[in-house]
């Protein structure tokens, strides 16, 4: 490799093999040989003539492309389509009079583009069921595990790390619902002519719309799609580029919030992401154990989230039929989008498989901040005993007050509910004071709503994916 040219780091360090060969130019080209022979294959089926000879020669040289001739002869034509047709056409010499018959460029382009995408998609799709695999297991380990709630980033009720996580999961679940919708509608080009208008092909087969229709339907069930799009100009409509980063955009702003958490859970020392034995957090600091995947999927996450904007203004400056100011833009952000949001997902799952929870510390956190939470319970039970509730209650904001001043200003532990059991207007809840403590009291319906959570919306998603995806850690580093 020449290491005075720029590489990719979404090549180099961030994505996988397989989202990297789908968006590899022998994927592309190879991909516009295979349209080219489809296109041939149903024109000679609705009564062109073509012959077994050609349809067999195109067939035989669908891969081995030659991309130093290819290169040399773009030079030449100053057209990137129309250079591969005389590469193509070299190596098929009978068949040269009829690749690319009546169509345009964006036969092969645009239609290539939404093979790709569809693709990848299915991909993303799949790293994403892998994804929700690791959050239930997660969040069903440890759906009763107590833990401070925090809203405000200001320590609130309790709720549980399973439940946490739960929050995840839900918006990762919208990001599949999505993914799966679009997949389904996702349309492709077809057979549309130069201006959409089919005229080329209306010609080829001197006027009869009805063997043009079949061309679309037949060359669009050759590449396996389900249906086309109902009208285009040269190009299908960039809105569905729009779509499909939109989409991305969920599930990496899904991934941001999930990172994100995480970053700041392990500030607080309740968790740690997977460190390796010989992992090193800081050149200066050898101490230090920074949650680096975690901010790397943030990284990428901002990355990814602003390319939907991008898509969005392509979308709206396409003039008339169509304007070249999409394609060098197109050629950048549709591969790194989807490189970039495979490396997200697969850093996601790998922390999520090897994510530590530390509830020592936890509980640690919530021993500091109960009684307060637990003072009204406290008066409650002291109002059932005969007890006046506005002398409780001042009574509490006193002690609470005091409290929190040692705390705040010397570093003391919180010592509420010793002032609380030293105070006689509490005695009748003196002998209670330890249950009424026990966290598990204040976490609500948290470890149920997991369960009806995961089974709901979680385990129907899982039961129609097949096994999980083998790329693993390849690929990821630290």
């Amino acid at each position: 490799m020449d290491k005075n040219v720029y590489e990719n780091p979404l090549v180099s360090r961030y994505s996988s093999s397989e989202m990297n060969r789908i968006w590899s130019p022998q994927r592309k080209f190879s991909t516009w040989r295979r349209l080219w022979l489809a296109l041939a294959q149903a024109e000679k089926e609705l009564g062109l003539s073509i012959s077994d000879e050609q349809i067999s020669e195109m067939s035989a040289h669908l891969d081995d492309i030659d991309f130093a001739k290819a290169a040399e002869k773009e030079k030449e034509l100053r057209h990137d389509v129309m250079s591969h047709v005389h590469v193509f056409g070299d190596l098929c010499p009978s068949a040269k009079p009829i690749i690319h018959l009546g169509a345009t460029s964006c036969y092969v382009t645009d239609n290539t583009d939404l093979i790709l995408i569809r693709d990848s998609l299915t991909l993303v799709q799949r790293q994403l069921g892998d994804l929700l695999r690791c959050l239930r297991e997660k969040a069903i380990q440890h759906k009763d595990l107590p833990t401070l709630g925090f809203t405000h980033y200001q320590p609130a009720q309790l709720t549980t790390v399973g439940k946490r996580m739960t929050l995840w999961l839900q918006d990762f679940v919208m990001d599949y619902q999505s993914l799966e919708q679009l997949i389904t509608g996702l349309p492709f080009r077809g057979v549309k002519g130069t201006t959409g208008t089919q005229a080329s092909f209306l010609n080829l087969f001197d006027g009869d719309h009805e063997k043009v229709e079949s061309l679309d339907r037949r060359v669009t069930e050759l590449m396996e799609f389900g249906s086309t799009v109902g009208v285009c100009g040269q190009t299908y409509t960039r809105k569905i580029d729009y779509q499909v980063l939109s989409t991305l955009s969920g599930v990496a702003q899904s991934a941001y919030k999930m990172a994100g958490d995480i970053r700041l859970l392990s500030n607080l020392k309740e968790v740690d992401e997977p460190f390796e034995d010989k992992q090193i957090g800081s050149s200066a600091m050898a101490y230090k154990r920074n949650p680096m995947r975690s901010e790397r999927i943030c990284s990428l996450a901002r990355y990814v989230i602003s390319l939907a904007d991008n898509a969005a203004n392509t979308h709206a400056n396409q003039w008339f039929e169509r304007t070249l100011d999409d394609s060098a833009n197109r050629r950048i952000v549709l591969p790194q989008a989807f490189l970039a949001i495979d490396g997200i997902l697969r850093l996601a799952s790998n922390v999520m498989t090897g994510l530590t929870i530390w509830p020592g510390v936890i509980k640690k956190r919530i021993d500091q901040e109960l009684p307060f939470m637990a003072t009204e319970n406290i008066i409650m039970a002291c109002v059932k005993a005969g007890g006046d509730r506005q002398q409780l209650h001042e009574a509490i904001r006193v002690h609470s007050i005091a409290a929190g001043r040692m705390v705040k200003e010397k570093g003391a532990d919180n010592d509420l509910l010793e002032r609380i059991a030293a105070d006689d207007q509490f005695q009748p809840i003196h002998a209670d004071l330890d249950s009424m403590l026990d966290a598990a009291r204040y976490i609500g319906r948290a470890p149920e709503q997991v369960i009806a959570f995961v089974e709901d919306a979680v385990d129907p998603i899982l039961e129609r994916l097949s096994n999980p995806s083998d790329s693993g850690d390849e690929g990821i580093k630290v």
